[in-house]
């Protein structure tokens, strides 16, 4: 239980300092394991972090699945999936000096979405799992998820969530039907379906998300908060085991402390 906070001067440093971070874990699992395997965020904020990792020379290969997804086909604008493997592949090919559209095609092939660079030797291999069925069927991707999840019970190396306005993270909202069933450390579930209530008007979508055990079975966990309104919520939920914001929930649970990146 606890956290430890870092705080930037504005959302570039923190993008800078994040990424050290998770390559510094992934250059650390690779020596010791072999590979690293990573919990990642959606959203606007740390899709350069993953840039940077693709471009890091880390000599071995992340498996990285999203810590939610909303349920829509994986070619959707709003797919988390391929918001990762576009950052990944775009960042991968400006390296290279190649085609933007033809980094973003390529991932739609049959590559096993695996991007290499042009040294074996040091490029990293990165293969991003989807937490959805390829239309978005939210039975079929709930099954999906929790027999990969299953087949894959190793702590995560490192873990990036958000935090929205309400205190959500991951597709833990608050008000969800089945938020307690997210957030219950006894669960013994590793992913539910959930629907937010109130739906997000900009991703008016059912989700799978990580449930809170799963996510904190992990070497690391990362919480990046940016702004100065969501930082009072931050301080509520740091103040208030029992406030009434799932990250609350996360912060008081955890065994090992949460590291808290924040900047204006």
């Amino acid at each position: 239980m606890g956290w430890i906070e870092r705080d930037y001067a504005d959302a570039a440093t923190l993008v800078a300092g994040v990424a050290a971070t998770f390559e510094a874990a992934c250059h650390e699992a690779i020596a010791q394991r072999g590979s690293a395997f990573l919990a990642l965020a959606g959203g606007r904020t740390p899709l350069p972090v993953y840039a940077h990792l693709a471009n890091a020379q880390l000599g071995g290969s992340i498996t990285a699945i999203p810590t939610d997804e909303r349920c829509v086909p994986h070619d959707h604008a709003a797919c988390n999936l391929r918001n990762l493997r576009d950052a990944f592949a775009l960042a991968r090919h400006s390296r290279e000096g190649g085609n933007p559209a033809l980094a973003v095609a390529s991932k739609y092939q049959k590559l096993d979405s695996r991007l290499r660079g042009n040294d074996d030797a040091l490029s990293v291999h990165i293969d991003v799992q989807p937490l959805t069925a390829p239309d978005g069927d939210i039975e079929a991707s709930l099954a999906k998820t929790r027999a990969w999840l299953a087949a894959h019970p190793e702590p995560f190396d490192a873990v990036l969530l958000g935090m929205g306005a309400d205190g959500h993270f991951a597709s833990l909202f608050p008000g969800a039907a089945n938020l307690a069933d997210g957030l219950a450390m006894d669960s013994g579930t590793d992913a539910i379906a959930t629907l937010p209530d109130p739906l997000p008007p900009e991703a008016p979508f059912a989700r799978i998300s990580l449930t809170l055990p799963r996510l904190l079975r992990a070497r690391a966990v990362h919480l990046v908060v940016t702004g100065q309104d969501k930082r009072a919520i931050l301080r509520r939920a740091q103040q208030e085991p029992h406030a009434p914001y799932p990250v609350a929930t996360l912060l008081h649970a955890a065994a090992s402390p949460i590291h808290i990146h924040w900047s204006p």
